[in-house]
């Protein structure tokens, strides 16, 4: 089964074409980091008149690498939710008018659920998918829009058991980079400025989360905030300036990309005391992240479990894991392409 796959939830631009669920044809993706870098963040407008310009190429470009032609595509997939609803609507626009043109069916996926997808997607070229990894599994989810903790037991089968209650992981990262004047996107200006920095030089105090409205029926122990962090940095760095001098920002650097890992492996390791879990995994674009890969590699090895990371190609937002969990079987169901419409609050259901 071929599938090709449109993502456009926030602001990549990609496209993909998906063999039997696994088997990566194409995978094209255009960053906007550079239109959205002078504003320090995403600016919706900006993101969804460039996947009008841009998604027609990309669409060419990943048939053309794939080496198939539109007549030898099974189906269509398309991010439906959650997301920017004027982004999304330029993805599900495309999709449904290739779906009616080709007489496929269109697939429409949960992007959350995409991510999770991520992990069962081998590094091309790949003669065989990844093995199975033992389940169930505790998955960390860390990207620029969702922090969360799953329990994930096969396809369509997830508990939400965490999540963050203010800022994601890569939210976090954006604004205390910003803070410290290393520029937008934040995960990768402060993992560089990082280097060499003593990752304990400044201590930075966990928060605290109690059961309130804002946790719903969630457990609180696994819940994450990250706006408390974002706070001290910023007082910080009123009471003592100096520390953006050029011989301690890497300390700085080093210290709050430490706090904000720290929290997120506290949380993970605490949802492996409450439950059982036959493997550990972690999919999201911050996993791209040298220092936090290590981190979760020894989480894994401390508590004996096998591990299971998105490969770096698969970590950001890409069509490739919407294509891929499209095509997989106990994957989403087709759906008649004119009746898709995107959901930009859509939550991951079991």
């Amino acid at each position: 089964m071929n599938v090709l796959g449109i993502e456009t939830s926030c602001d990549e631009t990609a496209a993909a074409v998906v063999a039997d669920g696994w088997k990566v044809l194409s995978n094209c993706i255009y960053s906007q980091v550079a239109s959205h870098r002078p504003y320090g963040g995403v600016v919706p407008e900006i993101a969804s008149r460039q996947h009008v310009e841009i998604l027609p190429g990309i669409l060419r470009e990943a048939i053309g690498q794939s080496g198939l032609g539109w007549d030898d595509l099974d189906a269509f997939a398309v991010t439906r939710g959650p997301g920017l609803a004027s982004s999304l609507l330029v993805g599900l626009s495309a999709a449904q008018s290739l779906a009616l043109r080709q007489r496929r069916p269109l697939i429409p996926v949960n992007h959350v659920e995409a991510h999770l997808y991520s992990l069962f997607l081998p590094e091309p070229p790949a003669a065989a998918p990844p093995p199975a990894p033992p389940l169930p599994m505790l998955v960390l989810m860390v990207s620029g829009g969702h922090t969360a903790l799953v329990r994930f037991e096969g396809l369509g089968r997830y508990r939400w058991l965490g999540q963050s209650l203010d800022d994601a992981a890569g939210e976090a990262l954006d604004k205390g980079a910003n803070l410290m004047g290393l520029g937008y996107p934040g995960g990768p200006a402060i993992e560089q400025a990082a280097a060499g920095g003593d990752p304990e030089a400044i201590s930075f105090s966990r928060t605290s989360i109690r059961a309130s409205p804002r946790t719903g029926d969630l457990d609180p122990d696994l819940c994450f905030s990250f706006s408390g962090l974002k706070t001290a940095l910023l007082y910080l760095l009123r009471r003592q300036p100096e520390l953006l001098g050029p011989d301690r920002l890497r300390h700085l650097a080093a210290s709050f990309q430490e706090a904000v890992f720290n929290t997120l492996l506290h949380r993970a390791e605490q949802a492996m005391e409450k439950d059982a879990y036959a493997s550990f995994g972690c999919v999201g674009g911050v996993l791209r992240n040298r220092r936090l890969r290590a981190r979760i590699e020894e989480a894994a090895r401390r508590r004996r479990l096998p591990l299971r990371m998105a490969p770096p190609s698969f970590c950001t937002d890409n069509a490739a894991m919407v294509a891929g969990l499209a095509g997989a079987t106990g994957g989403p169901a087709p759906a008649d392409p004119a009746a898709v419409e995107i959901r930009p609050d859509l939550r991951l259901s079991a």
